[in-house]
């Protein structure tokens, strides 16, 4: 069985049981009796399931289960992997591009009307912070706009390495300067993937994101950039 090629006991213990997310869990002494594993031990496992995402522990409520998500995980390996040079981030990038060339007619085929609003809201709010005085870059709406068109997979492999993703491109800079006209040309061609996914013009909106991606390899997100490594 899978479960038992899980070393963790802790984790074991949650997966028998189901491992539905608000679920209360005993103790770590009650766990302790239960498992036949020291608390020492497993203080140390939950250290371990908190930094996966997979528990929450809050004073006085004591330790709860949460949502799958495949983020946690993939985000810590991704950011050991770049702070100590043992990949770039280009190739995640590269990754990320195959990902949404692969489930792009699927997500769009998923989204709802009020998912196609928030989408022409944020091309709004990311053209008013470009046109704006001061200028200011739109990167919550960048990351929230192409995360949005992906939101309504049933698939958290991909949509949590989608995510992660975002959590790099912070990390290595991305999102801190770019220029003007860079930015214009881009967020017109998120204007254009928006309205080709509003009017369900899905392979129109293929061809664009590919455009889009285009762009970013001008920039050198795919070259120069997959050179930093360095987390700050």
């Amino acid at each position: 069985m899978v479960v038992d090629r899980i070393d963790s006991a802790l984790l074991r213990y949650i997966a028998e049981r189901g491992g539905h997310a608000g679920s209360q869990l005993p103790s770590i002494e009650k766990l302790s009796e239960e498992l036949g594993v020291s608390a020492g031990k497993l203080r140390e496992q939950l250290e371990v399931a908190r930094s996966l995402g997979l528990v929450e522990v809050r004073p006085k409520l004591g330790i709860r289960l949460t949502d799958y998500s495949f983020q946690p995980a993939v985000r810590q390996s991704l950011f050991y992997a770049l702070a100590c040079r043992q990949a770039t981030f280009g190739q995640f990038s590269v990754l990320r591009q195959h990902l949404e060339a692969a489930f792009w007619h699927e997500a769009v085929a998923a989204l709802r009307p009020e998912d196609h609003a928030h989408l022409q809201r944020l091309i709004t709010d990311a053209q008013a912070k470009l046109n704006g005085r001061p200028i200011q870059i739109p990167q919550t709406e960048h990351r929230e706009l192409h995360l949005t068109i992906f939101s309504r997979l049933d698939n958290p492999f991909v949509t949590g390495l989608l995510a992660a993703y975002w959590d790099a491109y912070e990390a290595v800079g991305l999102s801190l300067y770019s220029d003007y006209g860079y930015l214009q040309e881009v967020w017109s061609h998120h204007a254009q993937i928006v309205t080709a996914v509003v009017n369900g013009d899905v392979d129109g909106g293929h061809r664009l994101l590919v455009e889009h991606w285009n762009l970013l390899a001008h920039r050198g997100e795919a070259g120069t950039v997959a050179t930093m490594a360095s987390i700050g």
